[in-house]
């Protein structure tokens, strides 16, 4: 290990809905927001979302990805990728990917820095948990972690997820991406 980096240990919670009818609902209220399915996403547009999104929070496993490997990733059957936009700026994503045993996951969820706090992560939820539904799901799920921000847990609990597993692992982390994150 290197001087600047520290092995924190994380814990992982996975969360799910079994029922449409579970979803707390919450919309901006705002005309200025849209959400829309980006078809046919450019990879540099995928990396910047990935990156500036996941930034404060330890998002690292794909950002070494080859041209090739995002273009797998988003040639995947049951994959889809919608951002919201606020004003015309993109202000944050979802991810969903439909599986063969039904359940459609989150795979990742989030705004850019500049639009948190304002309430658009309730709104951009809803909407993931609604559009993952349409995908056929018999089972919506998604994951966080203590590397995540503050807000996500409780946001997801009040959308209506439940936790069903929980697990630690330990990562290793630098001195400056550890200032940048917010660990509970």
């Amino acid at each position: 290990m290197k001087a600047n980096e520290f092995t924190v240990e994380v814990r992982r919670t996975y969360l799910e809905m079994t029922d449409s009818e579970q979803l707390e609902r919450c919309d901006s209220g705002d005309p200025t927001v849209r959400i829309e399915r980006v078809r046919n996403c450019p990879r540099s547009f995928f990396r910047y979302l990935y990156r500036e999104v996941g930034r404060n929070y330890h998002w690292v496993d794909r950002l070494g990805w080859s041209d090739d490997e995002v273009i797998s990733h988003m040639s995947r059957p049951g994959f889809s990728i919608w951002v919201m936009y606020k004003e015309g700026s993109p202000a944050g994503y979802f991810e969903l990917n439909h599986a063969d045993d039904g359940a459609t996951e989150i795979a990742y969820f989030g705004l850019l820095p500049e639009f948190i706090g304002r309430g658009l992560g309730k709104h951009l939820l809803t909407r993931a948990v609604d559009e993952a539904w349409a995908t056929g799901a018999d089972r919506v799920w998604l994951h966080t972690c203590t590397l995540d921000d503050p807000a996500a847990m409780p946001n997801y609990l009040k959308r209506g997820f439940r936790p069903y597993k929980e697990e630690t692992y330990e990562t290793t982390l630098t001195s400056e991406a550890l200032a940048d994150t917010k660990i509970d």
